[in-house]
């Protein structure tokens, strides 16, 4: 094995060992919440991409469609979203997200935040800065390598 692929081998660990220890202390934090993680999840896709329908959710989520439908029955139980008939279209049904889920959204992610500035605490102003540079820029090639991907599926 090349000295290069030592590296990516125990970047691909890292990144896993990170992703572990994040999606650990989420679901710590969530447990003070009446959501799930699949529910907190759906949240933040609606958070950042407004309001979608249940098959667009389903698509962003990697669900089954009624997977996604049961999960939504619980959230609209829960007051955290509702379903609106499009204006255009009174075919289509979109998912609205309510202000308690909102709420929520806002509270579990500063507490993730407070969380990782503890993490970051021993970290030098330059060497956050610098991590969330190198961070950007993967997350930049990762999703042109993602877009690339699709255009050659689509050919």
């Amino acid at each position: 094995m090349q000295n290069t692929d030592v590296t990516i081998a125990e970047i691909e660990k890292k990144l896993r060992y990170i992703s572990h220890i994040v999606k650990q202390k989420g679901r710590e934090i969530l447990n003070h919440y009446p959501i799930t993680p699949p529910q907190f999840v759906a949240l933040q896709w609606l958070m950042e991409e407004g309001d979608l329908t249940i098959g667009d959710l389903s698509k962003k989520m990697y669900l089954a469609f009624s997977t996604t439908t049961d999960l939504i029955d619980r959230m609209e139980k829960n007051e955290l979203v509702e379903r609106i008939r499009d204006n255009k279209d009174r075919r289509v049904v979109r998912i609205h997200l309510l202000d308690k889920g909102k709420h929520i959204i806002h509270e579990v992610i500063e507490k993730r935040q407070a969380y990782l500035t503890e993490v970051l605490e021993n970290f030098s102003e330059s060497d956050v800065q610098q991590l969330k540079t190198s961070l950007d820029h993967l997350y930049g090639e990762m999703e042109n390598f993602q877009d690339q991907e699709k255009e050659k599926n689509n050919r």
